[in-house]
């Protein structure tokens, strides 16, 4: 798309109100709204945000900065009714001179994204979220209850959420995307909706457009969506399983059909290399103090750091498709985290794979949750950190994941990890309450 096409289709359809939008370093969706007789100012890069105001952005003395819309990201807001004629752009933040912000999420992907491409490979990635839907309370607010009982793949009646998910996916196609699949997922109320990969840009991209478009359906619905990774003690929590692939042209580089279970020695490499820095990545693939307690034994998220073909109680898992579909899937991250950075350090830990040859550890076949401690020792199977605390310090020893990040977002985003780990340390909780204030 160019700027004419934008002019034209804001005057034909009578949009009124576009929406410059643009993702902190903690992965909150920001916007500046702007009407659309100032639609010329936004393409020429003249709206200004002040990015001392943004949560991780920049100091006082250094606000002035710049929305850079990227054209290709401008779709109509199906949600809005069409008489108010509401769109968006995604931008790039600039600084006031013109040079790119150091922190904004986006420009990290491209820094990294740019690696790929200077070794002759372009990055492709299919997420797959997961949601809870949750009930309002009389005053609007969010409760804990579903209002369902429904499991894996039940339909209605007894999944009460499948209208809301069906407007979601047929919402998210007017965007443009292609929803694959939707379902409800294991717990009450639990949901996945699955849309086809893109280059990584893109898909990071749609992750943030997937969540507000999630969100604000939800709401409009009488429900309240939440990508809280385990907002339920006892049922399993929500993960966003990152599915990737390497191409060197038209080619697949994971695939051979030669190779040992049809993966090439790339493949080996990246997974090696994720492993190698699974650790020093949590704190930005499982960013909030509630991630860890999702990661835990018995409730299908992987814990330990192992890979394999033929099980889900692994890290990465090799789904079953070869030739061009042949991928790799990252079963760690949640869908709270920041789409921008996550893949960012993904992509970073499988080029450090091929590029050093990394050799990853023995497939492990059986599961592993079954296996005691010991065994899991005897195997040599390390486990992801148990905290954000640990997290945290993994990351800070994680050289790659630090210059992945660059100096601006590593420092600010674990400042402000360590702000959240404190306010929660000092928080007294119900389980507290209900352990402690009658018995003592």
């Amino acid at each position: 798309m160019d700027r004419q096409d934008i002019v034209r289709i804001v005057k034909e359809q009578g949009i009124r109100f576009i929406r410059l939008q643009f993702t902190d370093i903690f992965g909150q969706l920001k916007n500046v709204a702007i009407t659309s007789s100032q639609l010329t100012r936004a393409l020429d890069n003249q709206v200004t945000i002040d990015g001392s105001s943004i949560e991780g952005f920049a100091r006082i003395e250094e606000s002035d900065m710049r929305l850079y819309p990227d054209l290709d990201t401008f779709t109509v807001l199906p949600w809005v009714p069409r008489n108010e004629g509401v769109a968006r752009m995604i931008c790039d933040v600039h600084l006031h001179n013109g040079d790119p912000f150091v922190g904004d999420p986006r420009y990290v992907l491209k820094q990294t994204i740019r690696q790929a491409e200077d070794m002759g490979l372009s990055f492709n990635v299919g997420p797959e979220c997961e949601f809870f839907l949750f009930q309002l309370d009389k005053d609007g607010k969010p409760t804990t209850h579903t209002g369902d009982e429904a499991s894996y793949f039940d339909m209605a009646p007894m999944d009460r959420g499948e209208g809301i998910r069906r407007d979601i996916c047929l919402a998210l196609e007017e965007m443009g995307f292609e929803i694959e699949a939707s379902h409800h997922e294991l717990a009450g109320g639990q949901h996945e909706i699955d849309f086809k990969y893109a280059d990584a840009l893109k898909t990071a991209d749609n992750i943030m457009t997937f969540r507000l478009a999630v969100k604000t359906l939800a709401r409009q619905a009488g429900m309240h969506a939440t990508f809280m990774p385990k907002p339920i003690y006892g049922v399993a929590g929500s993960g966003m399983h990152v599915n990737m692939s390497l191409f060197e042209g038209v080619r697949n580089i994971f695939d051979d059909p030669h190779g040992q279970r049809g993966l090439s020695k790339d493949a080996y490499y990246f997974i090696a290399g994720l492993l190698a820095h699974v650790r020093g990545m949590s704190a930005i693939t499982n960013p909030l103090v509630n991630s860890y307690k999702r990661l835990v034994p018995g409730y299908e998220a992987p814990c330990y750091l192992a890979w394999s073909s033929s099980n889900r109680s692994v890290l990465i898992r090799v789904p079953a498709s070869r030739g061009r579909t042949t991928r790799l899937e990252l079963r760690s991250p949640d869908p709270s985290a920041n789409p921008y950075l996550t893949l960012a350090v993904c992509l970073a830990a499988g080029l450090d794979g091929i590029k050093n040859q990394l050799t990853p550890p023995p497939e492990i076949a059986e599961n592993i949750f079954h296996m005691s401690a010991e065994q899991r020792g005897q195997q040599g199977i390390a486990s992801l950190p148990g905290s954000l605390l640990e997290a945290m310090a993994a990351m800070r020893e994680d050289e790659l994941v630090m210059n992945t990040l660059g100096a601006h977002v590593a420092q600010r985003y674990l400042d402000g990890k360590q702000t959240e780990w404190a306010e929660y340390s000092t928080r007294v909780s119900s389980w507290e309450l209900d352990r402690y204030l009658v018995l003592y």
